[in-house]
């Protein structure tokens, strides 16, 4: 049945290992009483094969509920590998984007995620692992310039929300809220992650409001370009040691584990944490020959 004057179509979309109910009900914490909602069950053991048939999916269901109101404002949030797929969808239909009043990433894993990095560190296709593990910043600091973009990013265990690292969650365009002590799988329809989206949505923020990066933001984004990188959580941050300072007193430190993986950490003067990342064995000289590029170019002897 078509509803005529829609405040705003909702897309909701849950993730891996999921169903739609839980996202559902976040996507009804936020609708209006002429909101209409579309959350898709893609099935459980099907967001265990591949992502590409659930991309096809939501994008076949957009295509028809888009075109049914063809003059009606979208929303969209999606939960962890949700989120993922509706950059690919947008990605495929930039059409679409001045039609899209809001994009809200919760818990997904923009720059790959590291558990699946460890499930298929070769690429090789091993399940979901690979389409999980993709570093999807590219895509989503192109829409965000586009679209208003808010990223939620849980903290659960001082890194991550217990499944997905903050710093995956993070790119480029886009505001950030990070909620400490919620679980990746309570984020899908906690009261405090709807009372963010509902801020970011009456907020009179615009595109333009993105702060400029610094020095500290500037060697992260760096750090995340190399090859084969994949954010980490910071729980083996204690185990680095310096290499080297930069002239604002940011610190690369690094670490190999006891399979020679290789891992990078930022810290700040006072000694904290900003980010970490790892890269398996093929990548390792691509890291090599990027802190010696930050090396020659930042630090305080250079």
């Amino acid at each position: 049945m078509v509803i005529d004057k829609l405040d705003f179509i909702l897309y909701a979309q849950h993730g891996w290992a999921d169903t739609g109910k839980a996202i559902a009900s976040l996507a009804h914490r936020l609708a209006t009483p002429k909101t209409l909602i579309v959350a898709p069950n893609l099935g459980f053991v099907n967001t265990w094969l591949q992502i590409n048939p659930l991309i096809q999916a939501v994008e076949q269901i957009a295509i028809e509920t888009n075109a049914r109101y063809p003059d009606t404002p979208i929303r969209i949030v999606g939960h962890s590998m949700g989120g993922l797929i509706w950059l690919e969808v947008l990605n495929r239909h930039p059409e679409w984007w001045s039609r899209v009043e809001s994009l809200v990433l919760v818990a997904s894993p923009v720059g790959g995620a590291d558990l699946a990095r460890v499930l298929d560190p070769l690429s090789l296709g091993v399940g979901i692992a690979r389409d999980l593990g993709k570093n999807r910043r590219g895509i989503a600091e192109a829409i965000a310039k586009e679209i208003p973009t808010l990223i939620i990013a849980g903290d659960f265990d001082n890194g991550s929300d217990g499944t997905i690292p903050i710093g995956s969650t993070k790119f480029r365009n886009a505001q950030f809220v990070l909620l400490p002590g919620l679980s990746h799988a309570i984020m899908r329809h906690h009261s405090d992650v709807a009372t963010v989206i509902k801020d970011f949505w009456t907020s009179e923020k615009t595109l333009t409001d993105i702060p400029d990066p610094d020095l500290t933001d500037i060697l992260i984004q760096r750090l995340q370009l190399v090859s084969g990188i994949t954010d980490a959580h910071h729980r083996d941050f204690t185990k680095a040691q310096v290499c080297f300072t930069l002239e604002n007193g940011i610190s690369i430190c690094t670490w190999k584990n006891p399979l020679g993986i290789d891992h990078v950490f930022v810290s700040c003067p006072e000694g904290k944490c900003l980010y970490s990342g790892f890269v398996g064995w093929l990548h390792s000289e691509n890291l090599r020959q990027t802190l010696q590029e930050i090396e020659r170019k930042f630090t305080k002897n250079s």
